[in-house]
């Protein structure tokens, strides 16, 4: 038997960028689960096909897959088109992007252009191109995927954290805009999760050699906090619409901080970074 929560998404058109992997692809199974009609990209060559087929046996009603970058307006507007032939979607998640570690001086512009490609212009594809969609229908719940980075940046990370610290301000001001028009809109801002973002990362500069890629990887997995853990905090913020969600401990702790405490918030991320060089070093 079908029960209510296998089926809670029945008859929802959901829409997820960057599904192929990672958070993108546990979201798109959290809603396969659900029943729900998806519409999912990514890039060329990530493996959409097999994802079409594993989506359809987890129980998803429809799946439609697209190579999309979603860094091209182009692109995006033909995904966008192709999707609003069956309607505009209930759900949005704008998740796809790209890791870039290394500070403002050890990275190129090409660097900069790559990351705000995926990380910003891709979040605003998507919200300019399916937003008025979805307010000119009068529902539906846009939910950006951010980081932790989004409320405190780092010196190691300088790039990467000023396009989620963007994806939160835009979060803010789309969610003011349209809840008159009945569309919610958050912004979910994982901490350290264990992804293959790592292994895409690019890393810049004498303190990230790629030889330091294995050691940052290590300690994902070791830490071992899954996508899954950000796909329910995506299903949380559609049922509770906040402004923005943190997910992991580091994650809450650093939100906190900001609020409270800036200067301790700092110390506390400064802390968390020797940690994690410390271990990563005792195991070289």
């Amino acid at each position: 038997m079908t029960t209510r929560r296998s089926r809670q998404f029945a008859d929802q058109l959901v829409v997820i960028t960057g599904a192929a992997s990672g958070i993108g692809r546990a979201t798109a199974f959290a809603f396969a689960s659900g029943a729900a009609d998806l519409f999912v990209c990514d890039l060329p060559g990530e493996g959409l096909a097999s994802l079409e087929t594993e989506l359809l046996a987890a129980g998803a009603k429809s799946v439609h897959a697209a190579a999309v970058d979603v860094g091209s307006r182009e692109q995006m507007a033909n995904f966008c088109e192709l999707v609003c032939r069956t309607g505009p979607p209930d759900v949005l998640v704008n998740n796809a992007g790209v890791g870039l570690a290394g500070g403002l001086l050890a990275t190129s512009l090409d660097d900069w252009q790559w990351i705000l490609n995926a990380n910003l212009w891709g979040v605003v594809h998507g919200c300019h191109f399916f937003a008025p969609k979805m307010a000119a229908r009068g529902r539906g719940q846009i939910v950006n995927i951010a980081s932790a980075a989004g409320y405190y940046n780092s010196q190691a990370m300088t790039a990467y954290g000023t396009t989620k610290f963007a994806v939160v301000g835009l979060s803010e001001g789309l969610r003011a805009e349209l809840a008159p028009l009945g569309v919610g809109v958050s912004v979910v801002c994982p901490g350290f999760i264990n992804t293959n973002i790592v292994g895409r990362m690019r890393m810049r500069g004498a303190a990230y050699p790629e030889s330091e890629r294995v050691n940052v990887q290590r300690f994902y997995e070791q830490r071992n906090f899954g996508p899954e853990r950000v796909a329910s905090a995506v299903l949380h913020a559609i049922r509770t619409n906040p402004a923005l969600l943190p997910v992991t401990p580091e994650a809450w702790a650093l939100y906190a901080m900001k609020r409270i405490a800036p200067d301790v918030g700092r110390r506390l991320l400064v802390t968390l970074q020797g940690l994690s060089e410390r271990r990563r070093g005792s195991k070289r």
